[in-house]
């Protein structure tokens, strides 16, 4: 399968919102139009560190997503990537999308400069911890997160 990886563009808002709604509750959260307004708004906002790529088949049809963000970092001299969202349309896994768009983003790394390219998973996600132990070692790091119960 000939899979091109490009930037996302404002067309592919229904089929992005599609993947996006099937990530959120693949984490088990249910998918809250305020939120999926503002993720999508950001990913175009020039002011936002929030982009998105998209893996298209040879029909057209977009098949994956990445979102992610690019920050600074108090330990480094240049700024990092954080590969926040990865999905893959189910009908299409097995078939390498998911690593095009991580090798996209390694090579987006190397050409802006940045430092660093990471992400996390839970630990359960057997399937993508398949593909991302090919790049990288398990960093050793255990997440703590605090959410605000006023939010």
């Amino acid at each position: 399968m000939a899979i091109t990886i490009r930037q996302i563009e404002t067309r592919d808002e229904a089929r992005w919102r599609e993947l996006w709604d099937a990530y959120t509750r693949f984490y088990e959260r249910e998918p809250g139009e305020a939120i999926t307004r503002h993720a999508w708004a950001r990913i175009f906002d020039p002011a936002s560190p929030v982009f998105a790529i998209v893996a298209e088949d040879e029909g057209g049809k977009v098949i994956g997503i990445a979102n992610y963000l690019v920050h600074e970092s108090t330990s480094l001299l240049t700024p990092v990537c954080y590969l926040q969202d990865l999905y893959v349309d189910p009908q299409a896994r097995a078939a390498g999308v998911g690593k095009q768009l991580i090798d996209w983003l390694v090579e987006e790394m190397r050409r802006r400069n940045w430092s660093r390219l990471y992400w996390n998973t839970k630990e359960n996600n057997y399937r993508a911890r398949a593909l991302y132990d090919k790049y990288t070692p398990h960093s050793g790091f255990v997440r703590y997160v605090i959410d605000n119960p006023d939010r």
